[in-house]
């Protein structure tokens, strides 16, 4: 009786906290701090931190110092990419050919596959020549 009692003590005291617990806010993706400047907000998914500030009654955001030297950094890499493409389709250049394999390459390629499929051929011929009655075995219907 003792621990029928326990069990359904147990059991709505376990009831009535997991409500609660469900009810706790949980941390959205920023989180917002008060600094000297204004505010900092960390995204908590990607780690950035962007510096806001608030002007006229609005709350203005850029990205912090290191944020923005690698964000220039990756807009200048692009753009040098995207001038050299540019230029390369200007010139006629762009429209690459692929590598096809020489008249060599390819008369050694058939040579080698012919030597491979001849001495295939023999293997079948020579195993065909078999007489299996003679090793003990019956002979097989061809069909």
């Amino acid at each position: 009786m003792r621990k029928v009692i326990a069990v359904l003590v147990f059991g709505l005291g376990l009831g009535c906290a997991l409500p609660a617990a469900a009810q706790a806010p949980t941390p959205g993706r920023y989180s917002m701090q008060k600094s000297e400047t204004g505010f900092a907000r960390l995204d908590t998914e990607t780690g950035e931190v962007t510096l806001c500030q608030e002007k006229n009654g609005e709350l203005v955001c850029r990205m912090a110092a290191d944020e923005r030297a690698a964000f220039e950094r990756e807009l200048d890499l692009l753009t040098k990419r995207i001038e050299a493409l540019e230029k390369a389709v200007q010139s006629g250049t762009a429209a690459a050919k692929p590598d096809l394999p020489t008249d060599e390459e390819i008369d050694r390629t058939m040579s080698i596959m012919e030597r491979m499929m001849r001495k295939f051929m023999d293997i079948v011929k020579e195993l065909e020549g078999r007489d299996p009655a003679g090793e003990g075995g019956s002979v097989p219907d061809k069909t």
